[in-house]
C-alpha cells in the first residue's frame, strides 16, 4: 500500500482526486491510503439532509458521494482516505467498515482509553460522544473516502450541525482526555494500526 502525506489539503480537489484514482484503476494498481488534515468544511453525504446543518456559516458545504449524512473537517482532525481494491483483499464493506472502527479503537487504546462501536451508528464512542467518523464510496469494488479521528481542534463547528444526522450527538476529540500528541503523531500512529488490519497484498 502506497502512503501519502500531502499535509493541509483543501476538501473538493482531494475528494476529485480520490475519484479519478478509483476510476483510473485496474486490477495492478496499488492500493493507497492519504493522510491530511482540511480547512475548515461541512460535507453532506448522498442522502444527506441539509436541514442537519442547522444555523448559515461561513464555513463551506460540500455536496458528495460517500454514504452517511453531514460531518465537519477541520485543522486538527485526522483524516485518513483508503483507496483499497476490496476484491483483491477479499474483504466486503462491513468487513472494512468493521476494521476501520478496530483501528481507531486500537489507536485510541494507546493512550489507555476505552473506545467502543455503537449498535447501527458507524464510527467511534467514548461513553456515548463521537470521537471519529467514517464514510466511504465504492465503485467497481474500490473504495475511497474513509475515516476523521478528532485530536486537536475546535470542536465548535460540530455543535452547528447534527453530527452524522444525530441530533444533540456531542462530539469530543483525544485532547479532552489530556492526549497531548499532535494530528501528526497520532496520525502516525493510526497507520501503524490500519496497516495492521489491512496488511499488504500481491498485486496482480
Amino acid at each position: 500500500m502506497i502512503i501519502r502525506r500531502p499535509g493541509l489539503v483543501p476538501y473538493e480537489p482531494t475528494w476529485r482526486a480520490m475519484q479519478e484514482f478509483t476510476t483510473r484503476r485496474d486490477a495492478s494498481t496499488p492500493d493507497e491510503l492519504w493522510l491530511v488534515q482540511h480547512p475548515p468544511v461541512y460535507t453532506l453525504g448522498q442522502a444527506g439532509k441539509p436541514e442537519h446543518l442547522l444555523q448559515t456559516t461561513d464555513i463551506p458545504l460540500v455536496k458528495i458521494d460517500r454514504g452517511g449524512q453531514i460531518t465537519y473537517h477541520g485543522p486538527g482532525q485526522v483524516v485518513a482516505y483508503l483507496l483499497i481494491d476490496l476484491h483483491r483483499r477479499h474483504l466486503k464493506v462491513r468487513e472494512m467498515v468493521n476494521l476501520l472502527e478496530q483501528s481507531i479503537i486500537d489507536c485510541i487504546a494507546d493512550f489507555g482509553l476505552d473506545a467502543r462501536r455503537q449498535e447501527g451508528a458507524p464510527g467511534v464512542y467514548i461513553d456515548g460522544a463521537k470521537i471519529a467518523a467514517l464514510g466511504l464510496r465504492v465503485k467497481n469494488g474500490c473504495s475511497y473516502h474513509g475515516l476523521s479521528l478528532n485530536v486537536d481542534m475546535d470542536l465548535t463547528p460540530f455543535t452547528w450541525i447534527n453530527p452524522c444526522g444525530y441530533s444533540g450527538l456531542k462530539t469530543i476529540q483525544l485532547k479532552d482526555f489530556g492526549v497531548t500528541e499532535g494530528p501528526d503523531e497520532v496520525a502516525e500512529r493510526l497507520l501503524g494500526h490500519l496497516q495492521h488490519h489491512f496488511p499488504a497484498v500481491a498485486s496482480i
